[in-house]
């Protein structure tokens, strides 16, 4: 048998034809500050600066975890892409910053182009409602590190901010409230111990009394952007601290922002914890601690505001229908 790059597992007829599905959702996702096309050797984006005064990038780079085993075993490709954008644009903009361009990493054990189209396609649909463009990636094909039907995935998100415009949490005070607003389910983080704990139980084609649909449908709901909310209530109140509820809970996240010798306290009973993480707690026999630790138990970003600015914050959630709840105060 001949020593060729295909015979030893990597297709680049395959990467060909993947480029060719995936320019067009790409090009979608283009404004008039993307300069270059893809398949050139960069991604060129032109910043308009003229609205700062001293304008101060920030990026993030992540990705999706073992989520993906949830979608390998369902075979569903398009919405993964979509929790990856969402992830890292929150990320930014609890920082205050605005979007300007995302660009992801493919590696997959056998290069599948159709899969590959899938999962850009999430990436294009979730980089238009965030008013960000992809300009630019990478699929590798790594026979021998991927499972021949697997995949993995990063994204990395470069947004804009005016220095004067940072939130940071700076300005918390004793007595602040802490605002949250609902997540869609996990997001993206705590599948590893949901998975060991409800898949030796559960199908996930099944369907569960407690659960709106199935199983799997309620695993691959996707990471809500908090970006809309974001840029209202930095329009209209003096916010003073974001929070992006990703692995190590409410706490661990909000912990970021507090200045030294600032605490949280918690009202856990002032909202309600959606079905999927009662039904991961009672499957694992998981401590209350544990899920509060790993999981983000319906909260998936919190706003840290001046107590006389409670009021005004709920009712800008209200009116871009986000749900809110009061659930406690810097101590």
């Amino acid at each position: 048998m001949e020593n060729t790059y295909k015979a030893a597992g990597v297709d680049i007829e395959a990467g060909d034809l993947t480029v060719k599905k995936i320019k067009e959702l790409a090009k979608s996702t283009f404004n008039k500050n993307v300069l270059s096309d893809i398949g050139l050797f960069g991604g060129f984006f032109e910043l308009d600066l003229k609205k700062y005064m001293n304008p101060v990038l920030v990026s993030s780079v992540d990705g999706v975890g073992t989520k993906l085993k949830i979608a390998f075993a369902m075979d569903k490709h398009n919405t993964v892409g979509q929790d990856l954008v969402n992830h890292c644009v929150n990320d930014i903009a609890v920082c205050g910053a605005e979007p300007l361009y995302f660009l992801d990493y493919l590696a997959f054990g056998k290069l599948d182009a159709d899969k590959a189209a899938k999962i850009i396609e999430g990436f294009s649909i979730a980089c238009k409602e965030n008013n960000c463009a992809l300009i630019g990636g990478e699929t590798a094909e790594m026979p021998g590190i991927y499972e021949i039907n697997e995949y993995d995935m990063s994204g990395t998100i470069v947004g804009i901010v005016d220095k004067s415009g940072i939130i940071n949490g700076i300005g918390i005070n004793k007595g602040d409230t802490l605002i949250g607003f609902n997540s869609n389910g996990l997001h993206t983080n705590g599948y590893s111990l949901a998975r060991k704990v409800l898949l030796g139980k559960y199908n996930l084609d099944e369907a569960l009394n407690t659960l709106a649909g199935t199983l799997g449908e309620e695993l691959l709901k996707i990471h809500k952007s908090y970006l809309k909310l974001i840029s209202r209530l930095k329009a209209d109140t003096s916010i003073k601290g974001f929070s992006h509820i990703t692995g190590g809970g409410i706490i661990g996240n909000t912990n970021r922002i507090l200045p030294k010798g600032l605490s949280l306290k918690i009202n856990w009973d002032a909202w309600e914890i959606p079905a999927i993480f009662r039904l991961i707690k009672d499957a694992g026999n998981i401590s209350m601690e544990e899920m509060r630790k790993v999981f983000n138990l319906g909260i998936g970003l919190i706003a840290v505001v001046n107590k006389q600015e409670t009021e005004k914050v709920l009712e800008i959630a209200k009116n871009v229908n986000e749900e809110a709840y009061i659930i406690g105060e810097v101590v």
